[in-house]
């Protein structure tokens, strides 16, 4: 079983750790003491937790898309050359970077501050632990 610590859950969810102790007190998510006689909290619990609380931001396009990875962001950066240009946004704590033709960019309007939703479908996703 993994134990991960309050300080912890609080960063990998985005939230504050008092945020995790209230969800402790209201019996959202069970916390034991470590060897360490550190309060921490079962991974699994919170993996459970961090789904149930999962509210992505509403897609405004609307449409349906075979992709299941679609983020909605605020275009953060636009770096342009003739030919290609790299597209960043910032879709809740994630930063997502595109690399696109410049003509798409023209073509879709994309500027600082402009929303666009990332969509991501890939055959290969790397996942790394430590």
């Amino acid at each position: 079983m993994t134990q991960i610590r309050i300080k912890d859950a609080a960063a990998l969810l985005g939230v504050s750790d008092d945020t995790i102790r209230r969800w402790i007190d209201q019996g959202e998510l069970h916390a034991t003491t470590d060897a360490s006689n550190v309060k921490v909290v079962d991974g699994k619990g919170l993996a459970t937790l961090a789904q149930a609380h999962a509210h992505p931001a509403e897609d405004p396009l609307g449409i349906e898309s075979s992709a299941r990875n679609r983020f909605v962001g605020l275009v953060t950066k636009v770096t342009s050359d003739k030919v290609m240009s790299q597209v960043e946004l910032q879709c809740g704590p994630f930063r997502v970077v595109s690399l696109m033709s410049t003509e798409a960019v023209n073509e879709l309007g994309l500027e600082v501050g402009s929303i666009g939703v990332a969509a991501i479908k890939s055959t290969h996703v790397v996942v790394e632990t430590k």
